[in-house]
This record gives structure tokens, C-alpha cells and sequence, in this order.
């Protein structure tokens, strides 16, 4: 009985329900538009990177929060790959949008016409060195990130290991088996590595260095990161990375020393940049205008001792204060332009040692 009592309460008030909806056509359109923008409310942006996890986090978070109506779906792996990724892709675009990409991979992409140039909100704030020379830009930076040794203190004590201060010194016989460095084809920190030395000792001894270092090479990993991650475990002693992760393990406790060798740092600009083809431009378009905005590089300073936006990077103390000045005057366009060539060369040479994909 109480189930029949129920159902028929639940009959009259559909029927009061439906007498209203027939008085009322306006408050039907009302609900059915309220319905299509609600399903309209949240477009989805594919956004492939380079970025580190942790990054990643964190910058979702801040656009998010800043974007109700566009949620962040991030395809994430190491330069390399999703520079080829991207090439595989030119015919039938996946991604909306790069954001965190090496410039030198934007470069790349640029020449093969793949870049949607766009004047970012807020771009011309941003440092002129570290912006596309496009006018619109096809890319803006975001931060640079560059070449750090990073020296396990308790392993080498374990075996006198003394501390490098150099390239060269990394040739020396006592560090046969010792260094773990990236692969240049997957790792754009590898493919910064390769092209600086090129640039500083000339492209004969660059390869000669590079044949006399491969001695000492235990391997070559595919991501960035890696090495610094295997010197901090004490996997090898030496690991060939960048600043960022290195000041972050050693911040965590690791015990690492960071060596900035002083012939000159290899450097790269993570960047952003729009894709011909994007099923979804103007959510793109926002979250560029985003990464370019103080708030973004603000974020980006809690990771890097270098921005885009002049002012807002503050000293790091693992990080020394002329650090912007031991980069070396790396030509992206001159990397992005010789990176095939220079990839089957190091390919050739070396390839022999890097870990399994």
C-alpha cells in the first residue's frame, strides 16, 4: 500500500510538473539553454609537454582555477619524443597546443609549417630574447633550463673519487663506467649537451670530445632528468643533467654537490606555442595567454633561476648568481636547423650504450 501511496504522489507531481512546463515555454527554453551551456562549460585541451610530472601539477592547478571551462589533458613525455611525435603527427594533428616544449624542437616545427602564430596577452612584457622574432610570435618562452653536473658526495668518498670542475675533466680514466648522461635523441637536455660542446670546441673537437667521453659513458639514458636521479640514488657517482632537478634532489637531501662546468653551460627555453589544426583554438589561445602571464612565471620561478618576464626570478641558493652569464651563446635556430644531421651522427657513435626504450 505505502508503495502505491508513493507512486501516486510521485504521478501528481509529475503532472503539476508538465502543466507548469505548458504554461511556462520561456522557463523550457531557459532549462534547455542552461543545459547546452552547461555541456558546453568544460572544453577539453590536449597539451603535449616536456615538462616534468611535478611541474605539470602545479600548473594545472593555477589555470584551472583561473579556467573553470577548460580542463588540461596532457600528453607528457621526453623532448625527443614529443618532437617526433609531433612530426608523425603534421598530416593529422592530436594536440591543441605545446606548452613546455625545447624552443629548438619549436624551431623545428615552425619550418615544417606546423605553428599557428599568436600574439600571446601580455607577450611583449616578456624578455625579447625569449620570444619567437616572429611577427605574430610562433612561440613564446617560459623559462631556460640548462646543464649541471650532478656529483655524488658519499659514493665518491667511498672510492676517492675526486670532483670534476670541467668537461674535459670528465675524460679523465678514473671516471670509466662512472657517468650516466641523456640521449640527445629523446632528451633535449642530451641535445643542448651535444650542441654545446659543438659550439664551444668546434664541430672536429666536439666529436673528438664527445668519442673520448663516450669511454667513460655507462649510459645514456632517455630522459633529462635520469642521471641526476641515478647520482642522487648512488646508482653512479656522475650524472650528467640539468639545474632544476639537481636543486630539487638536492633540496630533498640527496647528496649531491652541482657542478657547473666553466668552459660554459648548454642551454634550452621551454616554450609554448600553438598548433595548425587545433579542434579547439580558443581554449589554446587562453591557456597561451595564460603562460604568458606574471602569474605563470611566477610558477616557473619556483622551478627555474631564469624566466621569461624580466623581474620575477628571484637568487637560488644552490644556483649561482651569474648563472644567466655561464650559458653559452647558443644559436637554437642553428640547432634546430642541424638536428637531423647531428642526431645520426651521435646515433652512429654511441648509440650503443643507451638504456632500452
Amino acid at each position: 500500500m505505502f508503495g502505491l501511496q508513493n507512486g501516486g504522489l510521485d504521478e501528481l507531481a509529475r503532472l503539476r510538473l508538465m502543466k507548469l512546463f505548458a504554461r511556462r515555454p520561456l522557463l523550457i527554453c531557459l532549462l534547455l539553454n542552461l543545459a547546452m551551456l552547461s555541456a558546453q562549460a568544460q572544453t577539453t585541451l590536449t597539451v603535449y609537454s616536456a615538462l616534468e610530472a611535478d611541474q605539470i601539477k602545479a600548473y594545472q592547478a593555477k589555470f584551472e582555477e583561473e579556467n573553470p571551462d577548460v580542463k588540461l589533458k596532457w600528453v607528457r613525455d621526453s623532448t625527443g619524443i614529443i618532437t617526433a611525435k609531433l612530426l608523425a603527427e603534421k598530416a593529422n594533428p592530436q594536440a591543441d597546443i605545446v606548452f613546455g616544449l625545447a624552443a629548438s624542437s619549436l624551431l623545428t616545427l615552425e619550418k615544417e609549417g606546423m605553428l599557428q602564430n599568436y600574439a600571446a596577452k601580455g607577450y611583449e612584457k616578456l624578455s625579447k630574447q625569449y620570444v619567437s622574432d616572429s611577427t605574430p610570435p610562433s612561440w613564446i618562452g617560459m623559462d631556460v633550463w640548462g646543464a649541471t653536473i650532478c656529483f655524488n658526495t658519499v659514493e665518491a668518498a667511498k672510492t676517492g673519487l675526486k670532483k670534476p670542475e670541467s668537461w674535459k675533466d670528465l675524460l679523465k680514466p678514473e671516471y670509466k663506467g662512472k657517468i650516466v648522461m641523456p640521449n640527445p635523441a629523446s632528451s633535449g637536455t642530451g641535445y643542448f649537451d651535444v650542441t654545446a660542446w659543438l659550439l664551444i670546441m668546434g664541430e672536429k673537437e666536439g666529436w673528438a670530445y664527445m668519442d673520448k667521453l663516450h669511454d667513460n659513458i655507462a649510459q645514456y639514458t632517455h630522459s633529462g632528468s635520469k642521471p641526476c636521479k641515478q647520482a642522487s640514488a648512488g646508482e653512479f657517482p656522475i650524472g650528467i643533467s640539468f639545474e632544476y632537478r639537481a636543486a630539487k634532489l638536492k633540496e630533498g637531501g640527496a647528496p649531491l654537490d652541482l657542478i657547473f662546468p666553466k668552459e660554459g653551460l648548454g642551454w634550452d627555453l621551454e616554450a609554448i606555442a600553438l598548433l595548425k589544426g587545433s579542434k579547439n583554438l580558443n581554449a589554446a589561445k587562453k591557456l597561451a595567454d595564460w603562460g604568458a602571464s606574471k602569474t605563470a612565471n611566477e610558477l616557473y620561478e619556483k622551478n627555474f633561476a631564469i624566466v621569461a618576464m624580466p623581474g620575477v626570478a628571484k637568487p637560488h641558493p644552490l644556483i649561482p648568481n651569474d648563472y644567466e652569464k655561464r650559458l653559452v651563446k647558443q644559436d637554437l635556430r642553428w640547432s634546430a636547423a642541424n638536428r637531423d644531421r647531428i642526431l645520426a651522427e651521435w646515433s652512429k657513435r654511441y648509440d650503443n650504450k643507451s638504456e632500452k626504450k
